[in-house]
């Protein structure tokens, strides 16, 4: 299920400077706990599905730990070194960009089979629940970012972002807050296009789910897991990968924009982060 995808690529999202997160080797250190927990928020699980699933999250988590984040701490040594020589435009982004794409990929790969196998087991009861709590979920999320006008989705989600960019930078300057306003504008009705094609996407998982004994339940659940992009609409795809663009616009312009203090704070960041993930000891595989 996206839960426990968007959980196991928190830490990769960090490092693609989307997103602060001064916690993120914890989550990544308790992520067997942390997902059941949060899932709870969507399924009533029994024990022996909590049980079943920490089992597989532990697995998930020795492979990522072993073949996956040593990468990672390559990028992050990679984009430290950029950034210490004064140096990041967006032909320096685009790479490492890539590279979260694949790696978000090989876990959506990687966790297929335990989504697949969970909700498979699911019973009617819990599957009415799961309509019931994204129902909801829909709702909250209608009236936080569709419900307001235009303009103040505009402003928040320039708020949103410069929010996220503090941690990395420090207090922005007033070029760069207006640089991130910039970027919030050009998205224009960016809200509601993503509410529509994260309900769309909902909707076809829990037709799968109603329909979760049928021969081709498997290949369903990897479609959506794996080839998400696929499902969108040509326009949707191109405005998708324009707004990629712009946010790596953003990154770019913003570093172009920092002082020599907001320079330093980041590359204080980067280094913890690698720091962090370096000193992880990976969990061994159950037997």
């Amino acid at each position: 299920m996206r839960p426990i995808a968007s959980l196991l690529l928190l830490t990769l999202l960090c490092a693609a400077l989307l997103n602060g997160c001064s916690r993120a080797t914890l989550v990544y250190r308790n992520l067997d706990m942390v997902v059941p927990w949060t899932l709870n928020d969507y399924l009533d699980l029994d024990n022996r599905q909590k049980d079943e699933l920490r089992e597989r999250l532990r697995e998930h988590l020795a492979w990522h730990c072993s073949t996956q984040l040593p990468e990672l701490l390559a990028n992050l040594e990679q984009l430290e070194r950029e950034t210490a020589g004064g140096q990041l435009d967006r032909r320096d982004l685009e790479p490492q960009y890539r590279d979260v794409r694949d790696a978000m990929h090989s876990v959506a790969v990687e966790i297929t089979p335990t989504a697949t196998d969970l909700l498979r087991a699911l019973s009617d009861k819990q599957v009415a629940e799961l309509r019931n709590a994204l129902e909801e979920n829909r709702e909250e999320y209608r009236e936080k970012y569709l419900a307001p006008p235009l303009e103040r989705q505009i402003r928040e989600r320039a708020e949103r972002m410069q929010e996220r960019l503090q941690y990395w930078l420090g207090q922005l300057n007033a070029a760069q807050r207006q640089r991130v306003l910039l970027w919030s504008h050009a998205l224009n009705e960016q809200n509601s296009r993503w509410l529509s094609n994260r309900e769309r996407w909902q909707e076809l998982l829990l037709a799968a789910v109603e329909q979760r004994h049928r021969d081709d339940f498997d290949d369903r659940i990897a479609q959506l897991l794996q080839e998400r992009e696929a499902l969108l609409s040509t326009n949707d795809q191109a405005a998708l990968q324009r707004a990629e663009q712009a946010g790596l616009d953003l990154v770019a312009d913003l570093y172009s924009l920092a002082d020599e203090g907001q320079r330093t704070h980041l590359s204080g960041r980067l280094a913890q982060l690698r720091t962090d993930f370096g000193d992880l000891k990976c969990l061994a595989p159950t037997a």
